[in-house]
């Protein structure tokens, strides 16, 4: 039995991938109420961990694990702003002949964040460190009601 890939095998995934982009579109409702669920698994603050690797940074081996102490801190910040503001994706697919020549994912995210505090710096391996970061409740339902206002 041939197991070549037409156009109606594909339709299932088609239809899949419709519906889990659909599903990623929320209204502000939905965002506040995912954060407050969130804030209350890890009572009351929301937390993000960031990391990074030692040998990919520049300079001498005191240098590296400073840099990557900073870069596994801005993942850190990162982490939070996603779960504060979302994460913006733009994709594209390119068909030849029915099959998927070039396939292109990328992600932003873009936000303010302030008042969050360190949780702890530690390295987790010889070659990479991470940062753990958390937010109060209070500030971020702050951020949360700046951005929210900013988009109505």
């Amino acid at each position: 039995m041939n197991m070549r890939s037409t156009p109606l095998t594909r339709f299932p995934l088609l239809i899949f991938v419709s519906l889990v982009v659909l599903s990623c579109s929320s209204t502000t409702e939905d965002l506040t109420e995912a954060l407050a669920d969130r804030m209350q698994l890890e009572s009351g603050r929301l937390t993000a961990t960031g990391y990074a690797d030692i040998g990919v940074q520049s300079g001498n081996p005191s240098q590296q694990r400073i840099l990557a102490i900073r870069a596994s801190k801005i993942d850190a910040y990162r982490s939070l702003s996603e779960q504060i503001y979302g994460l913006y994706i733009d994709a594209s697919t390119t068909v030849g002949d029915l099959v998927v020549q070039n396939d292109v994912i990328q992600s932003r995210v873009e936000g303010i964040i302030y008042g969050a505090e360190i949780e702890s710096v530690k390295p987790i391996s010889d070659s990479a460190y991470e940062v753990r970061l958390s937010l109060s409740q209070a500030i971020a339902n702050d951020i949360k009601r700046l951005y929210l206002q900013s988009i109505e």
